[in-house]
């Protein structure tokens, strides 16, 4: 393992913004820095302020920033250009600063196709969420040739834009029984929402495959129950590591081994 230089003037930073920073980004990154021997530092932060937020990214020179819940969308307006896989479905999850020209990437999009697909296209879905990072999944399951599809928001113009975006059908509520759940929303993170389940108790039961996005805790209560009724589940945490593996290479230019990239999951899971 080639040693990592100690901090110091020609350090990168490398930086994220959430609402509700969590450690796993921050402790994957470095943990990678460290394997790699690769002078850069990685730091995650919340804002009210986002376009000051972005305007210090350029202004700093940060190398790159990784863009959560709320921001996804918010930051596009904010920024010089959007790769492909951002334009594709208008989320951000990723911001790339070369030297003061800020483009967007959206790494999320990759991380589902991976992790949905050995899942058999023609199984129903019912899915929780209009934000950017549903955007990112709705698209995945999408392209990945999932046609049976219900988008679950209370917010009915938000839902029935992403609805008919990518020709799913839309639900103010959520109702009924689906083969696959997919929550792409707050509820069962740490705060107000930790103890809620993002489906009710009786579409649990009856799911063959439960999909959380999000991330801390690793098991939130509706991952806990459908674990607990049979299901297979997909965590938050597995989306986080192939999304942020793809975000250090755009950050880096380097592709660790599988063995780093596991061991630095295992680090940051600790």
């Amino acid at each position: 393992m080639t040693q990592k230089p100690p901090i110091g003037r020609d350090t990168r930073l490398c930086m994220s913004l959430s609402a509700r920073p969590g450690n796993y980004g921050s402790r994957f990154h470095n943990r990678l820095y460290e394997l790699t021997g690769l002078d850069y530092v990685y730091k995650s932060f919340s804002t009210t302020d986002l376009p000051a937020a972005i305007g210090g990214i350029r202004a700093l020179g940060v190398r790159g920033c990784a863009i959560s819940m709320p921001f996804k969308e918010a930051v596009i307006s904010l920024i010089d250009d959007l790769a492909p896989s951002a334009a594709a479905i208008d989320s951000v999850n990723t911001i790339v600063n070369d030297d003061g020209r800020l483009t967007g990437h959206n790494t999320d999009y990759g991380a589902v196709r991976t992790l949905i697909a050995d899942i058999d296209p023609a199984t129903p879905f019912v899915l929780r969420g209009s934000g950017g990072m549903a955007k990112a999944v709705a698209a995945a399951f999408r392209d990945a040739g999932f046609a049976h599809g219900t988008i679950v928001a209370r917010n009915e113009e938000a839902g029935r834009g992403l609805a008919a975006l990518y020709g799913f059908a839309w639900r103010g509520e959520a109702e009924g029984a689906a083969p696959i759940l997919v929550n792409v929303t707050p509820l069962g993170m740490t705060g107000a929402d930790a103890e809620r389940l993002a489906f009710p108790a009786a579409m649990i039961e009856r799911a063959a495959i439960a999909f959380d996005v999000v991330q801390y805790p690793p098991e939130t209560p509706f991952l806990r129950a459908t674990r607990a009724a049979g299901a297979r589940v997909i965590t938050g945490t597995e989306v986080a590591t192939l999304q942020a593996l793809e975000q250090f290479v755009l950050y880096t230019g380097v592709r660790p081994t599988d063995a780093q990239v596991d061991e630095a999951a295992a680090f940051a899971r600790g």
